[in-house]
């Protein structure tokens, strides 16, 4: 399983774009899709679920965040959905992986000491990996936590045993001091979502991780 290029998606786009973009990066080599939606209804939520779990069609691993009861009506309906990404306020994750099962990914958002103390509390496998950030300011989440920038970062992922995906207002610049600080990926949104060659931003995206060098951070 490889999580070192995560595309989270941006429910600022229309879904015919997202569906696209989805499609464009997938073929360039994004790992991961993250279906990221914040408003809407959960009927419309299933319905993009079950469509993009077609565009990725087992070239990425595909989750779905938040939304443990989506991922599994989507499972019910035959779509593919391999797991879920789980904020600090949702369904806690030992409860997600009861749920789903001890081959769904299940992802948890991370961005404190604390965080990663209560991460190390639950039984082994039940996380794959931990979501910390943000690294720089963004847009795409205006209630973000206070920026870790790469020390800060570096520090959280030294302290845990679980790979740690950096997120958060990521440039194409930033990919290597965040692997060698220890990410075992990086997840971004509008560094694909707004360019206007989204494919090759994903192949720019995918060089600069593979030349980078993985510190021993963690």
């Amino acid at each position: 399983m490889s999580l070192q290029l995560h595309f989270v998606t941006d429910d600022r786009l229309p879904f015919d774009r997202t569906r696209d973009v989805v499609a464009a990066v997938v073929e360039a080599g994004v790992d991961v899709i993250q279906l990221r939606v914040k408003g809407g209804t959960a009927r419309d939520l299933l319905a993009q679920t079950i469509a993009l779990s077609d565009v990725a069609a087992g070239r990425a691993l595909f989750v779905v965040d938040d939304r443990v009861d989506i991922v599994l009506a989507a499972r019910d309906a035959g779509a593919r959905v391999d797991g879920v990404h789980l904020g600090q306020s949702d369904l806690p994750p030992d409860a997600a992986r009861r749920l789903l099962g001890a081959d769904a990914v299940v992802g948890w958002t991370a961005h404190t000491a604390a965080h990663l103390e209560a991460a190390a509390a639950f039984l082994p496998g039940t996380l794959d990996y931990l979501g910390v950030g943000v690294i720089r300011p963004t847009s795409t989440k205006p209630d973000h936590p206070p920026a870790l920038g790469v020390d800060g970062f570096a520090r959280l992922a030294a302290a845990t045993p679980l790979p740690c995906i950096a997120i958060g207002g990521i440039g194409l610049d930033d990919v290597a001091p965040l692997r060698e600080a220890g990410a075992a990926g990086v997840a971004v949104v509008s560094l694909l979502s707004a360019a206007d060659d989204p494919a090759a931003a994903a192949r720019a995206l995918r060089r600069a991780a593979d030349a980078a060098t993985v510190g021993a951070a963690r």
